[in-house]
Formats: structure tokens, C-alpha cells, sequence
């Protein structure tokens, strides 16, 4: 397909950031504020259910999830990206902005691949910007974890992909401990600017059409891109190389989610009572938790957020005529996903 001269591409921001950093919180922040942008919004879950379109505020913009893999390491997910993009650009008179918040587990560098694909909707697109989440609270403890090593610490890859840095949760921190995350995170991203923010709050025009990423001097194909895994790899470290990027990735196989669905509402006292004991014994293994809740006697949805220890519960808006229901997805290494189900079952209500 040839395109006029005149023709603007979409930018793309691609919003990273490792489990519980606050990409959802930023994402409601972005779609909120009056920048006067309209947004159309991929989003990538981690997990056999989709929670995260339920956290997202509702909106006039375009919405889509992708709950069968993570962009980041399979093809053909990968390949589902693009045809998500192709449906948008086929209504792009509905927006101006394109962002892709990968789960929270990705590796942004193939995503990032996506977008120098030499096709139609490649074409049509401009990657604008890597933008990465850092949790203020829990950062070293995830660039330091000795099971997220080496080339496979997602936390490590959102960081050295980054065009701009969001130091979050800075309230929940003191200023030695934000001053320590910032220094660490600069000695792996000696270039991004960094910005500070208390629940993602943080300046949108900072965020959104900054230019901020440099493609390299070449383009991949798409026979070359997806003809197998080892192609795959091969046209990726390529591409790393090209932008600086250690190559190589893989998911912890450790690392793994845990997904329930419960008709049926739950005692608030006995689910925060049984969530605050696994949080004290598995705070470690425990990275993530999320959820929208029904509980007993309440008619307004509930929105669950944890991240290691850290366990919160909210009232959000009414069921209305939404059938009420529980969804909530743990992310963790080595979750017992019988004694999970257990507990919760006991927190039903009778």
C-alpha cells in the first residue's frame, strides 16, 4: 500500500513497567486528564482472565485486550498485535495516540520489534517512545532478585528500553530510599529522563509525543521475522543490538499466575484477614495480585490491588445491572494454586 506524501504516521507509546509498578494507575491517569489526545489502547494481560480492562476507567477511547500470551516472547501473538493495530488504523479518524501496555512481565524490546516490520500497518505506525514504571518501594528488590538474573530480569529490560522513567510510588518511599532507586536505575539507563510520582499522577505531555525513540538503520521483514523461533531470536538480538539492548530473553519458568472466577460474593473481614496472611508468608514469592471483587451486602464493585506485602481493597462503582461476580489473578513464583483456591473459597460468604 502506498501512502500519500502528506501522510502522519500514528505514535505508539509502548508503557512498561514490572508487576505492581502502576502502569493501569497511569493508564486511567493518561485517558482522564484534558491533553486533548484521543487514545486508542492495547493491553496485554498476564494470566488465563482479563482483570485489567475491568481496572481501566470507562472512556470514550478504543480499548482492546490480548489474553492469549505475552507480546514479548510469542510470535504469533506478536503477529495478533499487528492485526489489532490494522483493525484501528482502519478507523483512525477516532484517534490520535496508539498505546500498548504490555504485562508486567515483558520485555519490551520485541514489542518494540513489532513496529519495524516491513508491512502495510507497520508503515502506518511510529513507535514514539518505551515509557517505563519503576515502584519506588519494591524496585531493588526486583533488580536484585536472584531468580530474575542476567538477561532474563524483566525488571533490568524494561529499564535499558526506556525512553522516559516514571519513578512511582515516591509517597510510599523516603527521600534516601527514592535517591537510592534513582541512582541504581541510572547506572542502567544512563540517557532516559527521569520524573517522579505519587499514584502515576505525572504530566502527560512528558509522556505522550515525545519523540523519544530513535529507530535503528534497518528494517525487518516479515518472512525473516516469523519464519521460526531461531529467526525470530536471530532478527530481535539484531534489533537489541542495534539499540544498545543486551540480547536474550526469557520468562522465569518459576514465575507463573494463578487465575479464579467466583459467582458467588465474598466477606470483606475474612478475604482482607486471609489476603494479609498469605501476604506475610509468601510477601516474597507474592509479586502481584488483582482482582474486582463482589462482596457480601455491598452493591458497589470493589477493585483488589497487592504488590508483595502491600494489600488494598477499594470501593469503585455500582454493579448496576452488570451481573455481580469475582475475578482476581495472583502472580507470584511457585504458587500453590490448590491452597489459593482453598482460601478463597473460604472467604466466600455464606
Amino acid at each position: 500500500m502506498s501512502l500519500p506524501a502528506s501522510y502522519r504516521p500514528v505514535p505508539v507509546t509502548i508503557l512498561t513497567g514490572f508487576l505492581g509498578s502502576g502502569k493501569t494507575t497511569l493508564l486511567n491517569h493518561i485517558l482522564t486528564e484534558r491533553h486533548g489526545h484521543r487514545i486508542a489502547v492495547i493491553e496485554n494481560e498476564f494470566g488465563e482472565i482479563d482483570v485489567d480492562s475491568d481496572l481501566v476507567l470507562s472512556s470514550e477511547e478504543e480499548i482492546y485486550q490480548m489474553t492469549n500470551g505475552c507480546i514479548c516472547c510469542v510470535a504469533d501473538v506478536r503477529e495478533d498485535l499487528v492485526q489489532v493495530l490494522g483493525k484501528l488504523l482502519a478507523r483512525r479518524e477516532r484517534f490520535d495516540h496508539i498505546i500498548v501496555e504490555t504485562s508486567g512481565l515483558a520485555d519490551p524490546t520485541p514489542v518494540a520489534a513489532t513496529f519495524f516490520i516491513d508491512n502495510d500497518v507497520a508503515r502506518q505506525v511510529r513507535l514514539d517512545a518505551v515509557v517505563t514504571l519503576v515502584d519506588a518501594h519494591h524496585a531493588l528488590a526486583h533488580l536484585d532478585d536472584p531468580l530474575l538474573d542476567g538477561a532474563a530480569n524483566q525488571a533490568v529490560e524494561q529499564l535499558v528500553t526506556a525512553d522516559r522513567i516514571v519513578i512511582n510510588k515516591v509517597d510510599l518511599a523516603n527521600e534516601a530510599q527514592v535517591a537510592k532507586v534513582e541512582q541504581r536505575v541510572r547506572g542502567i539507563n544512563q540517557t532516559a529522563p527521569m520524573l517522579r510520582s505519587s499514584h502515576a499522577k505525572v504530566d502527560v505531555a512528558q509522556i505522550l509525543g515525545i519523540g523519544g525513540f530513535m529507530p535503528p538503520p534497518m528494517v525487518l521483514h516479515d518472512d525473516a521475522f516469523h519464519v521460526c523461533d531461531d529467526a525470530c531470536a536471530h532478527d530481535e538480538a539484531a534489533l537489541a543490538g542495534a539499540a544498545g539492548v543486551p540480547a536474550g530473553h526469557a520468562h522465569d519458568p518459576s514465575v507463573g499466575s494463578v487465575s479464579r472466577v467466583f459467582d458467588g460474593a465474598f466477606d470483606r473481614e475474612r478475604l482482607l484477614a486471609w489476603l494479609d496472611r498469605l501476604a506475610e508468608q509468601r510477601a516474597e514469592q507474592l509479586f502481584r495480585l488483582k482482582g474486582v471483587i463482589a462482596i457480601s451486602g455491598d452493591e458497589r464493585r470493589h477493585v483488589l490491588q497487592g504488590v508483595h506485602r502491600l494489600i488494598d481493597l477499594q470501593p469503585a462503582d455500582a454493579w448496576g445491572e452488570r451481573a455481580a461476580s469475582s475475578k482476581i489473578v495472583f502472580i507470584g513464583r511457585e504458587l500453590d494454586a490448590q491452597a489459593i483456591d482453598a482460601g478463597l473459597r473460604e472467604c466466600l460468604a455464606a
